[in-house]
Formats: C-alpha cells, structure tokens, sequence
C-alpha cells in the first residue's frame, strides 16, 4: 500500500521533500493533500467523492484522476495494492 512511483518529478520532490521549485506554489497546497491521501490509500472505492475522483476513458482508460485547480490534475494507476505512474498534468 502506497505511491510506488511519481512519472513527475517535482510532485515527486513535493511529496518527499514538501516543496518544489517544478509544482507552482498555487498548486502545490492541493497536490500534497492528494498525496497524502493516496500514500494511505488501500482500496480504490475509497476514493470516490475526493477532488472530482474519476476514471479516465478511451485509450487512458484504468487511469484515474483528481482535481487540483483549473485545468490541472493528478492522474495515476492503481494495481490493487499501490498507486503507480502519479503525474502532474492538464490534459483537457
């Protein structure tokens, strides 16, 4: 249980060190939250109802995302037992 890896290497270096030079302080109040939620995260479902929680579809399909401001989200994979490939992005 966990976040097993971060594909952003400043939400990575927020979630270690508490700041990044990479996540924009606007963003980064709301990216450690989610962090921290899913660090102790242990089964999916709870999930639902957290920072507009939802499943991507079409080809990102089993890729989940949460909001953090604007555009900007969290997206990761879940493999049943940690979080995986977190990243940082605006995909809209």
């Amino acid at each position: 249980m966990g976040i097993r890896n971060c594909i952003h290497k400043g939400l990575e270096e927020l979630f270690v060190l508490g700041k990044s030079a990479k996540i924009g302080t606007r963003y980064a109040k709301n990216c450690i939250v989610i962090l921290d939620f899913l660090r102790d995260l242990d089964d999916i479902d709870n999930c639902a109802g957290v920072k507009d929680f939802h499943e991507l579809k079409g080809k990102r399909k089993s890729t989940f995302s949460m909001h953090v401001t604007g555009n900007y989200r969290i997206t990761f994979k879940w493999d049943n037992e940690n979080v995986c490939d977190v990243n940082f992005e605006d995909y809209h």
